[in-house]
């Protein structure tokens, strides 16, 4: 049987990248890729993490 996955996304304020990643990966989620945001102090991760 396949794995199957959820996705999400977030902003990454840049003065709080490690205490917004960390969280998020306390809840089981992990970071995929980050891509510039819709202004310069802000960037936006893509999570994923399997169903269960």
């Amino acid at each position: 049987m396949s794995k199957k996955f959820e996705y999400a996304t977030a902003p990454l304020l840049i003065h709080a990248t490690q205490q917004i990643l960390n969280t998020w990966g306390d809840q089981g989620w992990e970071l995929v890729q980050v891509v510039p945001g819709p202004n310069p102090e802000q960037l936006v991760a893509y999570f994923k993490r399997e169903k269960v």
